[in-house]
């Protein structure tokens, strides 16, 4: 049985003329004789009726004090009207179809309500459902705790349904359906000459995801990895193939070159506060205190240099104020700069290649844009910049290293 999973977001479902697009997608595969199981999301985007940010916008303005888990019920309508909507178009269209929710397509997670893991998915319905129907759609971006509670999974939740439960499925590939033709190597809101990518590694993607890029979300990236499951990244309004992601085995043939690709796309982070702390004469657990009280008032860290005489980290802005205050209560005399971006080279091929970091210190330098910190892994490097500088380093960086060819 040949199992192919596709996943729509928002957009793709949030107009009739997207929705005659969704419909194409599954007939097509339809016909290619795969069994398909359909992930979506929520319609829309803040301000459309059913969209996730407007029932938020909704519990705002009526009280605003809805406890987390009655807010995931609530979230979890968005998805369930998408569902129904494509299900009674597939039926119209003579296409059987049939709804389950994430519970009952098998999705356990923990119960960390607004932002719950999956901890299993249990299938057999889905399996079970291809005997009557020949499309199930399932409600992403929610579970379900072993006491019956619904759960959301966060921001990007959806993909991160697609892919577990293509894994759970066995499933061929997952095609993951969204607005942009696949994968750039740079945002083309910013970068003009970004090219799309026709084939990238599961870790070039999730560094990628976890850098600043949001076509994927990164810990469906590293479900779909685990699983050695396939993913397409594609537009809904095209019938292009888009962007494959897979193992670095997987493509060597695919593209020539593939192996000698340095740097695969650049991606970004904006709103970011640097802050340095200083320690204290003869004060040595400077770092075990400030990341311990960071952690305990629940303040996201990045960027972290860490040396003898003291650290450096970013906040994002937003969370600055506290980070700042937090020290000041603890005694340090922190400095901070806020308003910087932090902008990430990413590339399979980076690891151990001589002068990676000259040409991007050289392609900032002609644009005279200072580097305020910098940090590496083996498939990424970073440097800090301030904010008005974030659009010139992207494009500065992108030419350096030829990513519009």
């Amino acid at each position: 049985m040949r199992i192919l999973v596709q996943k729509f977001g928002g957009t793709s479902l949030s107009s009739a003329e997207a929705r005659v697009r969704v419909i194409h997608h599954i007939r097509r595969e339809l016909d290619q004789g795969y069994r398909l199981a359909v992930v979506v999301s929520a319609m829309g985007r803040r301000g459309e009726p059913y969209a996730t940010d407007t029932l938020l916008d909704w519990i705002g303005q009526n009280g605003d004090n809805l406890p987390v888990r009655e807010k995931d019920l609530l979230l979890c309508c968005g998805e369930i009207i998408s569902a129904t909507t494509l299900c009674s178009l597939l039926q119209n269209e003579g296409i059987t179809a049939t709804v389950l929710t994430g519970a009952q397509a098998g999705f356990k997670t923990d119960n960390h309500y607004g932002n719950a893991r999956i901890v299993d998915v249990r299938p057999e319905r889905v399996i079970s459902a291809w005997k009557d129907a020949e499309v199930v759609i399932v409600t992403g971006f929610q579970g379900q705790t072993e006491n019956g509670d619904f759960t959301t999974l966060g921001r990007g939740g959806s993909d991160t349904s697609a892919t577990a439960l293509g894994a759970a499925l066995h499933a061929e590939i997952v095609d993951i359906y969204t607005d942009v033709n696949g994968i750039l190597t740079a945002d083309p809101r910013l970068v003009e000459d970004a090219k799309p990518l026709t084939v990238v590694s599961y870790a070039e993607i999730c560094n990628m995801a976890h850098h600043g890029a949001k076509v994927i979300h990164p810990r469906a990236v590293e479900i779909a990895m685990q699983a050695q499951v396939p993913v397409r990244v594609r537009s809904t309004f095209s019938d292009d193939e888009g962007t494959l992601v897979t193992h670095p085995e997987g493509f060597r043939d695919i593209e020539t070159g593939i192996v000698d690709r340095f740097v695969t796309g650049i991606a970004y982070v904006s709103n970011v506060t640097q802050i340095t702390v200083e320690a204290r004469e003869g004060a040595y657990d400077l770092q075990l205190q400030v990341f311990k009280a960071m952690a305990q008032n629940q303040i996201s860290v990045d960027f972290i240099n860490v040396t003898p005489s003291g650290a450096v980290y970013t906040v994002f802005d937003n969370d600055a104020p506290r980070a700042l205050h937090v020290l000041d209560e603890m005694g340090y005399a922190p400095r901070s700069l806020s308003g910087c971006a932090k902008v990430s080279v990413i590339g399979g091929g980076i690891n151990g290649v001589p002068g990676i970091m000259a040409r991007i210190v050289e392609a900032l330098t002609e644009q005279e844009i200072q580097i305020l910190q910098s940090a590496d892994s083996n498939t990424t490097i970073w440097v800090l910049v301030r904010k008005e500088d974030m659009v010139r380093a992207l494009r500065a960086l992108h030419a350096k290293f030829e990513l519009h060819r």
